[in-house]
């Protein structure tokens, strides 16, 4: 299915059984919004819960045990994001 960006351009597309799971490109998307976020029928589910306020996610990986997704920041942290809710799970500098 195509989708429309809310802002850049979607990076990765991620099905789940709740809708589609989309990622936008960090570059040029507004800091203060969420570039990760869960749709269905064109309606936000949720967005992201981010580690900071001003955090983009830079990447997306649907983890093993189908309930959480593994994504990095552009200001440095690793995440765990739960599928359903969209709420950080954990946060994790990295340098």
């Amino acid at each position: 299915m195509e989708f429309t960006p809310l802002y850049t351009k979607i990076e990765k597309e991620t099905q789940i059984g709740i809708g589609t799971i989309l990622l936008e490109n960090p570059s040029g998307f507004p800091r203060n919004k969420c570039n990760l976020y869960c749709i269905n029928d064109d309606k936000i589910i949720w967005e992201a819960e981010k580690p900071e306020s001003q955090s983009l996610f830079s990447r997306l990986k649907l983890n093993e045990d189908g309930e959480t997704l593994s994504t990095y920041t552009t200001d440095g942290y690793a995440c765990d994001i739960d599928i359903k809710t969209g709420k950080l799970v954990s946060k994790t500098p990295f340098q």
